[in-house]
């Protein structure tokens, strides 16, 4: 298993937390689960071996802290949860939290969504009215929604985004429909109220998340829409040529999580800017050795180069995310003390 807290996925964090609460509480949850989960989580039960009381008590501390939000949404609903979750454990660990509750606050019928390949999923949706191909994103993750977005047609990509981007609360009512028509072609499943919203910051987290070439397209359309939008919604998101915003200490603590191959890759496409501001943060030596990798490695493809880049990219969000590191003009400098 990983050493680090860090490298846990989700699954096996759940798994220390079963072996943690003892055998009559594990068979409790693992009896509810869905025969997939079941056979995750009962493998990496099987795999664990030797788990540091350091990880084992984080572990605890987030499950812990979970269900204290979980407590709180019931109590009065996301807003409520958020203001007082923020004030228990801050800001960034609290859109953490909840950030982490996302899938489970999903209605059940856009929930059977989760396992469906986003091809297949494009293929049902893409006939659909722009508005209920937007509602459809804003029910799912992040990443589900970028794979999505990402297949569909050019034309009807910038118009989706725009309409999550400018999205307001939607009611129950016209999700039980949406979730309705899901639940007769996928699955049978029941129905529970929720009531969501889209926005700048949704359209943002997806933006981040789908290919390169589809998100320009849609920046770029979004732009020539409503420029004012388009501008809010790229503060909210990150690039790589953001790093440049990024202080010292924290693109320092972000090159302990990089992969030295990984970063030579990025620093092959990218501005001068950029590559300054690495290498001013590394040892000489560290610095020489980047450059002869980046030299060594000859030509490459740009989608290569992409997908190293957004690599990094993940791991300064998580970062950002933990607060460990600020990102200049997204609201972290007003938390520094100084």
């Amino acid at each position: 298993m990983p050493v680090k807290y860090e490298e846990l996925t989700n699954t096996q964090k759940a798994a220390i937390a079963l072996i943690a609460f003892g055998t009559e509480t594990a068979s409790e949850v693992l009896k509810d689960l869905n025969e997939g989960d079941l056979e995750k989580l009962t493998v990496e039960i099987a795999n664990m071996r030797d788990v540091p009381s350091e990880i084992e008590d984080k572990v605890i501390e987030e499950c812990h802290e979970i269900f204290m939000a979980r407590q709180y949404i019931s109590q009065g609903g996301i807003d409520f949860a958020r203001d007082i979750l923020e004030k228990a454990v801050g800001k960034n660990r609290a859109v953490g939290l909840l950030n982490k509750l996302e899938s489970s606050l999903i209605t059940s019928g856009f929930n059977l969504l989760k396992n469906i390949d986003p091809k297949q999923l494009v293929q049902f949706i893409q006939n659909e009215h722009p508005q209920t191909i937007s509602l459809i994103l804003t029910q799912l993750t992040a990443q589900q929604s970028a794979a999505v977005l990402s297949e569909l047609p050019p034309e009807l990509q910038s118009e989706v985004a725009l309409r999550v981007a400018t999205m307001e609360k939607i009611s129950p009512e016209i999700l039980k429909q949406i979730e309705s028509t899901l639940e007769s072609h996928f699955a049978s499943s029941a129905m529970r109220d929720l009531s969501v919203s889209g926005g700048a910051k949704a359209i943002a987290d997806i933006l981040n998340l789908v290919e390169t070439s589809a998100e320009k397209n849609i920046l770029q359309t979004l732009e020539a829409e409503n420029a004012e939008l388009a501008a809010e919604i790229k503060n909210m998101m990150f690039v790589f040529e953001d790093v440049v915003l990024l202080d010292d200490r924290s693109v320092q603590r972000l090159l302990k999580e990089v992969e030295t191959k990984d970063l030579s890759i990025a620093l092959k496409a990218t501005s001068d800017e950029v590559r300054s501001k690495i290498y001013s943060n590394v040892s000489e030596r560290v610095s020489v050795m980047i450059k002869e990798e980046m030299e060594f490695m000859g030509p490459m493809r740009l989608s290569d180069v992409e997908a190293a880049q957004q690599r990094i990219v993940e791991s300064i969000r998580r970062l950002e995310e933990e607060g460990q590191i600020v990102i200049s003009g997204r609201g972290g400098k007003e938390d520094i003390v100084v």
